[in-house]
């Protein structure tokens, strides 16, 4: 990717976000660009405006941390938003490359044993470890039965952004779905900020482009988040509803993935669901998607 223009197009972005009322600014007249213009950007973080449009035109080579850190108050920027402004400054200059996770592929990369019997330990709710462009990289029996459906089609290739965008079954599995989908691509566009350099993920990104316009659409929003913790909605083909509880924990020993661990309130329906799709998973034949993936 272009780090000019993802540079570009993430600071115009953010200043179309910021009205002036936000940024204590008089609203005035005759705007003829949603947002923010560049002087008062400028004179929010007290700079002038050549160099400030200097590097909205993608220049963040060099730029001190004191620099961005103004920027990133005069836009508002949220803690994610921040990261990545950091991380495009640190492609920008290069230091990136001693910063950003070893590529992976999922072909290659295998979870250690250890890390397989933590997974397996955890019996009460789905847990799995992803990276940064949504493989599914390793799973406990729960979570593979829970991903049946992205484990049923093969296109899927464990890839979660793929199931969510080019499957049909995903519209079913989230009730919520445009808002999962909003942060499958926040996900996608913080991995892009952080490891530029991924080919995998450059192949992904132009893959969704081309056959979702709801993912294009998105991309082109430069959204950005922080995906730690929360609660989702989910319809299970075997047992109905679930609204699952989550936790993503960044992984010390592997950098660039991170382990989810889904969790039900105790004594709630869903809870109970968990333990019906236990079952179901305990019953399934061989030869399933979910078991062949645990034994392939």
């Amino acid at each position: 990717m272009d780090n000019r223009a993802e540079v570009r197009e993430f600071l115009t972005s953010r200043r179309a976000k910021i009205t002036p009322e936000q940024a204590g600014l008089p609203s005035g007249s005759r705007r003829r660009v949603p947002g923010l213009r560049r002087s008062e950007v400028a004179a929010l973080a007290d700079m002038s405006v050549e160099y400030y449009a200097k590097l909205e035109r993608g220049s963040l080579a060099g730029v001190s941390p004191a620099v961005l850190e103004a920027v990133a108050r005069a836009l508002k920027l949220d803690d994610a938003e921040r990261a990545h402004l950091l991380h495009l400054a640190q492609a920008a200059d290069g230091s990136d490359a001693l910063t950003r996770p070893r590529r992976r592929s999922p072909r290659q990369w295998q979870p250690r044993r250890s890390l397989q019997w933590t997974l397996d330990a955890i019996t009460a709710g789905p847990a799995f470890v992803r990276n940064g462009r949504m493989d599914v990289l390793a799973a406990n029996h729960l979570a593979r039965a829970f991903y049946d459906d992205v484990y049923a089609t093969p296109s899927n290739q464990a890839n979660l952004a793929r199931f969510n965008f080019l499957d049909p079954a995903s519209h079913r599995f989230y009730p919520d779905w445009d808002q999962a989908a909003d942060v499958v691509v926040a996900i996608l566009r913080t991995e892009a900020g952080r490891n530029p350099h991924d080919k995998d993920l450059h192949d992904l990104i132009g893959e969704l482009s081309t056959r979702s316009d709801e993912f294009r659409t998105r991309w082109g929003a430069h959204d950005v988040r922080l995906h730690g913790t929360g609660t989702k909605r989910f319809h299970h083909q075997a047992v109905g509803e679930l609204t699952l509880a989550y936790e993503g924990l960044e992984m010390a020993a592997e950098p660039g993935l991170t382990l989810t661990i889904y969790t039900a309130e105790p004594g709630s329906p869903t809870e109970q669901g968990l333990r019906l799709l236990a079952s179901w998973a305990a019953t399934q034949e061989g030869g399933t998607p979910a078991q062949e993936h645990a034994t392939g």
